[in-house]
């Protein structure tokens, strides 16, 4: 199939969001704090067991201050059941330490500020700027880095070039709903292992199905 188009990437941002109205961020959060640490809880883990976590976690240290004095065990105790808990809690700790010291307790709102907390890389600030600041951002997850590359939207091979391929293609109002949106399709049917290329609504614009199509296979 031919490179992939703005025309046609923004008919693909058009499809995801009529097949997935209404979604919202998929961590729970109140305000830009508790986003920032669920966002750091969630890497390589579900944001289904970060959201089993932390509202014990928030009702115990509900403010950066709160946090940059626990206690590491008392903190790992909260998060035990989730991957990486020793360094994240440590992380988390570390983050609100800084806010306070730093930030006057306040999250930034800069990329280039988030980037210097503990625990904090590009997806996670993208994050953090899309949810909490409504800030157009482009967060690549395993998701939106698998689906996008299927599709075509990229053919990157590592996060931040997916990221600025799709910076290029789509108008930053799309950005933020994009990113959600796509994360839901890669939830519920272009899985990693099983994709369901045979009910995909963008399986016309799918250069992954395509090469199938080709070789005379299937999903």
């Amino acid at each position: 199939m031919h490179p992939m188009t703005r025309e046609e990437a923004h008919e693909i941002a058009f499809g995801l969001k009529e097949n997935y109205p209404g979604l919202q961020p998929f961590l729970m959060a109140r305000n830009p704090f508790e986003s920032l640490v669920a966002t750091i809880l969630s890497a390589q883990t579900t944001d289904r067991q970060v959201n089993k976590v932390t509202p014990a976690l928030f009702a115990a240290y509900p403010d950066p201050l709160a946090l940059s004095r626990a206690d590491e065990e008392e903190v790992m105790d909260y998060i035990r059941s989730i991957g990486f808990f020793r360094t994240k809690a440590r992380n988390i700790i570390r983050t609100s330490q800084k806010l306070v010291e730093e930030f006057g307790g306040k999250v930034p709102n800069t990329m280039e500020e988030l980037m210097t907390l503990p625990g904090v890389g590009r997806k996670t600030a993208n994050v953090v700027l899309a949810n909490s600041f409504g800030q157009p951002s482009m967060p690549v997850d395993t998701h939106v880095f698998r689906v996008s590359n299927r599709l075509g939207l990229s053919r990157s091979e590592n996060p931040e070039e997916c990221e600025q391929d799709l910076r290029k293609l789509l108008e930053p109002e799309y950005w933020n709903y994009f990113h959600l949106s796509i994360i839901q399709h890669g939830r519920d049917i272009c899985s990693a292992r099983s994709p369901r290329c045979e009910i995909c609504f963008l399986k016309d614009h799918c250069r992954f199905f395509a090469s199938l199509e080709s070789e005379g296979k299937s999903c």
